[in-house]
This record gives C-alpha cells, sequence and structure tokens, in this order.
C-alpha cells in the first residue's frame, strides 16, 4: 500500500471527495455510499443499501481512469474496492457511467484533473478473460465451441453450488416472489412442455441442453424421446450420467456436437431451444431458424427462450465487462429482430410471453446462493473468478429490474404445405394446471 505523509494524504482525501461529488454530480440522494481507505464516510452517515469500500489512494483512479463498465468491473474484480450491503444496489454505477460519457467536456476534464491528483493504480487487472479471437470469424464453428465453453466447462461442481437440484441455468417460472428456486425451476421446466404440447411417443430436439435438466424432465414426466445438444463437455459428460442415473438411457440422447452439424434420420415433432440464441448472433439468426425449421416436420413447433434487448434499451458504455470475462461473443438483439429473422426462415409466429421478471428473481437466488457458498466456491475457482460471477448475476438482475433487459418464450409453428399449424384454438391447456 502506498504511504502518505499526512498533509499528502489530506488533499489526497480533498480530491477523492472532489471527484465523488463531481461523479454523483445532479443525483439529490447518491445510490450508494463510499468509504474511503481510512474511514472517511462519503457523502455523509446516511445508511444506504450499499457502500463501496475503496481499499487504497488509488482505489478511484482504477475505477475511473476509463468512463468503461468494463474498467468499472475489473477494478471491483481486482479488489480495488468491495460492496458491503446489496450488490445489485452498487450496479446502478453502470448508469451513472453512462450519464458520465454523456457528460460535456469541461465536467470530464474536470474528472481528469482530479484523478491525476491521486495515486496510481496498482495496474491493469489481468485476470481470466475471454481470448476466443484466436478461434477465427466471429461466430464460426471452432470459435463459437471456443465461446461456449469458456462460460460452460468452468466447473461442474462450482455451478452445483448455487443452480437448483436439476442444474437448471435459464430463468425460472415463479408463482409468487418469494418463491422456492427448485419449485420454480420445475414449473419453467413444465411450461415449456404444455407450451410445446408434448405427448407420448414425441421426438424432441433440446438445442443447447445444459446439463440435461429439461431432457430428463419432458422424458420422465411426458413420455417422450429427447435428442439433447451441447458444444460444453463437461455439460454433455454430467448430463449423460444424469440421463443413465435417471434410468433413461433407452429414450435420451445428449450429444456434445453443433446443432448445425447434426443429421437426424426423422424429423422432430418439437425443438426446444433455451438460453442458447444468444450465443448465435444476429448475423447468424437467419441461419439458425432455417436449421432448427428444417428439422421439424410439418405441423412441429419451435419453443426459442432467450434473452433479448428490454423495452429500455440501456445506454452502455463499451467495451463490455460480460463481453470480456462471461460471455464472449453473446449477443441480445430486440425482439423484432429475431422475430423477422423467424418468418423469414418460414416459421409462424405463435405466441411470445417475456418473463424478465421471473429472471430478476432467479438472478437474485443466484447470487445469495453463490455468496452463501464463497469458501466452497473457492475450491473450485479463484477469487478474481467469484468476483466475476457474483457481480455478472447482480448486474444482470439489476438489469432485468429497470427492464433493460427481457427474456422471451416464442412459440413458432412450421405449417404443413397446406398452411395447417394443427395447434389447437386456445391456450387454456397452458395454464390449467398452476
Amino acid at each position: 500500500m502506498i504511504r502518505l505523509a499526512s498533509s499528502d494524504q489530506q488533499s489526497v482525501i480533498e480530491h477523492a471527495i472532489a471527484l465523488l461529488d463531481l461523479v454523483f454530480e445532479g443525483h439529490d440522494s447518491p445510490p450508494v455510499s463510499v468509504r474511503l481507505w481510512e474511514g472517511t464516510l462519503w457523502p455523509d452517515g446516511e445508511r444506504r443499501p450499499a457502500t463501496l469500500i475503496l481499499k487504497s489512494p488509488g482505489a478511484l483512479r482504477g475505477m475511473f481512469g476509463s468512463i468503461s463498465e468494463k474498467r468499472l468491473a475489473e477494478a471491483f474484480i481486482a479488489d480495488r474496492f468491495d460492496v458491503s450491503g446489496d450488490l445489485e444496489a452498487a450496479c446502478s454505477m453502470a448508469d451513472l457511467l453512462a450519464d458520465l460519457a454523456d457528460s460535456n467536456l469541461a465536467k470530464r476534464i474536470r474528472l481528469m484533473a482530479h484523478l491525476r491528483r491521486l495515486p496510481a493504480d496498482p495496474g491493469e487487472f489481468a485476470g481470466r478473460g475471454a481470448s476466443v479471437s484466436r478461434f477465427g470469424r466471429r461466430h464460426s464453428r471452432e470459435r463459437d465451441r471456443q465461446s461456449v465453453r469458456f462460460h460452460y466447462d468452468l466447473s461442474n461442481e462450482f455451478f452445483q453450488l448455487w443452480l437448483d437440484p436439476r442444474m437448471v441455468y435459464s430463468c425460472a417460472y415463479f408463482g409468487q416472489r418469494d418463491g422456492d428456486l427448485e419449485r420454480a425451476q420445475e414449473a419453467k421446466l413444465d411450461l415449456l412442455c404444455r407450451k410445446l404440447r408434448l405427448k407420448a411417443g414425441d421426438r424432441v430436439l433440446d438445442v443447447g441442453c445444459g446439463w440435461g435438466g429439461f431432457a430428463v424432465y419432458a422424458a420422465r414426466h411426458y413420455g417422450v424421446e429427447v435428442t439433447g445438444v451441447t458444444l460444453s463437455g463437461r455439460q454433455a459428460d454430467w448430463a449423460s450420467e444424469r440421463v443413465v442415473g435417471a434410468g433413461l438411457a433407452g429414450r435420451v440422447r445428449i450429444e456434445p456436437v453443433d446443432y448445425r452439424e447434426l443429421k437426424p434420420d426423422h424429423p422432430f415433432d418439437a425443438v426446444v431451444s433455451v438460453g442458447m440464441a444468444e450465443h448465435v448472433g444476429r448475423e447468424r439468426l437467419g441461419e439458425y431458424f432455417r436449421t432448427l425449421r428444417d428439422f421439424l416436420r410439418p405441423g412441429g413447433v419451435l419453443l426459442n427462450h432467450a434473452i433479448g434487448e428490454g423495452g429500455r434499451p440501456r445506454r452502455a458504455t463499451c467495451p463490455s465487462f460480460i463481453d470480456s470475462y462471461v460471455f464472449p461473443d453473446g449477443d441480445i438483439p430486440p425482439l423484432p429482430v429475431v422475430l423477422g429473422s423467424a418468418e423469414e426462415a418460414g416459421l409462424e409466429i405463435r405466441d411470445v410471453e417475456n418473463l424478465r421478471e421471473h429472471y430478476g428473481l432467479t438472478l437474485r437466488h443466484w447470487v445469495r446462493r453463490l455468496e452463501a457458498a464463497h469458501a466452497q466456491a473457492l475450491r473450485h475457482v479463484d477469487e478474481s473468478t467469484y468476483r466475476i460471477w457474483r457481480l455478472y448475476m447482480a448486474a444482470s438482475a439489476y438489469a432485468f429490474d429497470r427492464g433493460y433487459l427481457s427474456v422471451y418464450q416464442t412459440l413458432l409453428s412450421r405449417p404443413d404445405p397446406d398452411g395447417r399449424s394443427g395447434l389447437p384454438l386456445r391456450r387454456d391447456d397452458w395454464y390449467g394446471r398452476d
């Protein structure tokens, strides 16, 4: 730690406070408090949901040396500062950064002047970042494989600490806001099956099957045959073991392959894709939907469950923390882009449901469970990776709550040559059991 003489210390404190006044300028009630390295509490002693705890006199230069969410996130990941209280509340700092990026030149010059009078940050963070660009063009098959494995092959045991027992890594479906995560995930799986109107003997393709939660549930409770595909070798191994343990090896098959490489002997009655389309890229959505349409029999249905831009797109500061450290090459286009690509591929839009509040609730469960398992998590990942995941999920919960992100379940059908969808006139059967 840099040690300062008392006069220098006072000068640094004054510039730190002036910098904070400038960063939060225009906010009558700052969303967070800040505790300086020597104990000074800014802006006052009022209790707030979150307090940023600066670890050294150079922390603010690490946080605001460039106005980007990635720089701020890296300062947290590297423990330049910590958060006491609600990490999700502290994620409001992303909105402040957007305000700073849009501020006038005079304000930014004042900001840099204060930063220059603070001690230097210890250095750039050099943690587990994504480096998939060396694997070819964006969304080529090899690069997609490396991007998926970067995220999902982290550690099965790590995910097991905070996911539900079925290892369902997608938005749950709650009956009430204080609902149980395990029951809400089961309700989501059942809702997917009901929207697809599965029946015994149906052949189902699960694209991006994860750890096999949907495949096992659908086979056990609806009597269907499921082919699940994932690019993650660790997921495929886990899911295959689960299938055998459930006594479903004759009805569920897990393949560690790219969905584009599948050559099924017969068309499927239904296709489900949950949390996978975010890895496709908007420029590839047409290919994605055409491929899935070709897997369907005429009259078959596809349920696409994917995150997209919300109704209030956030003003983002680039580069993105999530692109760099969590989901390389991820893309969450607005709903009209997705629907347009599906229609152009010859699929008919039958229903769209936005479950964004449910994803916020899901993420809060995950964050609490991860925080409670901090010590166990460090047996499988290092401290910086733990902080990356804690921040990513808290920030995502904040974004869903604010409407910056949404998650859409879209039911699509492939009409037969005469234009018949084969679907009933009403959807009473979807919700009659809730």
